[in-house]
């Protein structure tokens, strides 16, 4: 009898101490991490979790299909959502509980669909802030510079110097037209690249950098059919097209707030500036040497050169980009070919001469050109 009292007493104390350790195992499990106690462990996981590479209940939820680890240079297409940089900023200081409203109860549309069946503890979700809280200070990762070119240029100068020497010094090799041979291609190949790389000093075509906001110019310029006066307000009158302020976005943006691509996240970046009352850092495409003098209101107003004749292209352009190679002899051919209306504009009538030619019938056309557009003064002084 004493032994079956022990036993049952025993087996109660085990069953009481499995009850009360099961709600202890769902508590932790509802537990956050505090982003100082994030291990390197952790880290490690949150990666994972970021690229799908950890199956929750036999199904993989991957971050980073969406939300990019890799700088726009590093991919050809665009990628509408939020990098991983972008968000890690806008959460940085914020609890893994706010990521977590976000992540699993999104108010956006599009947000919402794409993340219907997510379903991620509290522990995984701080994991994941944990692992995406380095990217303010790494950032994303970059394109790696393609080192092929200077490879061959370093083997080119090398064979060069080396059949060079044995031809004037050690002649150890006796058929001396191969060092003729080396000499003749190496000399031709070097000359190639010193001379295209010397000629591409200062220009950027297809120059397309990171923005602080993805804009897109197919959208507003071509879609919409936003005229670009409307933005780039200063072009008809100063020498610089001008950026466009916080406050004529909002003439349309204070109302649309939830973009057919982009969703609410880059829209909400230009609302958040104009509230806080920052400029949006917008990065130049466009860029001249400092010894070259452009004015747009020469072009746009006087000269009525349409601003696709140097953009390219912009309606179609959903990052843009630098579309012509802005290089002398670029804009010299144009002065050269480039007809100039005489007979409906005032600021020609000031070209006595050339007026009453076209007026009499001796000129059919004349160009920039025969107005001095070639003169060096005209863009160097």
């Amino acid at each position: 009898m004493i032994c079956l009292l022990k036993k049952s007493r025993y087996c109660l104390t085990v069953f009481f101490l499995f009850i009360s350790l099961v709600p202890v195992r769902a508590a932790e499990q509802d537990t956050v991490i505090p982003k100082d106690t994030l291990s390197h462990e952790d880290i490690i996981r949150g990666e994972r979790l970021f690229h799908g590479l950890i199956h929750r209940d036999n199904k993989a939820m991957k971050c980073s299909g969406c939300h990019s680890i890799y700088s726009a240079s590093y991919v050809d297409s665009v990628n509408w959502n939020p990098n991983a940089l972008d968000i890690s900023v806008k959460y940085l200081n914020l609890s893994p509980e706010d990521l977590g409203r976000a992540l699993l109860n999104p108010s956006g549309q599009k947000m919402a669909a794409a993340h219907a069946n997510f379903k991620f503890s509290p522990q995984e979700i701080a994991r994941i802030k944990g692992f995406m809280d380095r990217f303010p200070e790494k950032g994303l990762t970059e394109k790696k510079p393609i080192i092929t070119n200077l490879l061959l240029f370093i083997i080119a100068s090398v064979l060069l110097l080396a059949a060079t020497t044995d031809l004037i010094f050690t002649k150890k090799l006796k058929k001396q037209w191969i060092n003729l041979g080396i000499l003749t291609v190496t000399s031709i190949y070097i000359t190639w690249v010193l001379v295209v790389n010397a000629i591409a000093v200062g220009r950027s075509p297809d120059y397309s950098p990171d923005q602080p906001v993805k804009f897109s110019h197919a959208v507003h310029a071509g879609q919409n059919q936003t005229a670009c006066i409307y933005c780039h307000s200063y072009a008809p009158y100063s020498k610089v097209s001008g950026i466009t302020p916080a406050n004529v976005c909002m003439n349309c943006h204070l109302i649309v707030r939830n973009g057919t691509r982009s969703g609410l996240f880059e829209i909400a970046k230009v609302v958040s500036a104009y509230e806080k009352k920052e400029p949006i850092r917008w990065i130049q495409v466009h860029n001249l040497p400092d010894h070259v003098y452009f004015n747009h209101s020469q072009h746009v107003n006087a000269g009525g050169v349409d601003c696709m004749i140097c953009h390219g292209p912009v309606d179609k352009m959903d990052r843009i980009y630098q579309y012509s190679d802005l290089s002398m002899g670029w804009c010299i051919n144009c002065h050269r070919t480039r007809q100039v209306n005489f007979s409906e504009n005032e600021f020609y009538s000031q070209y006595a001469l050339l007026s009453e030619k076209v007026s009499q019938g001796v000129l059919d056309s004349v160009v920039v050109a025969a107005q001095g557009g070639n003169e060096c003064m005209r863009c160097h002084y």
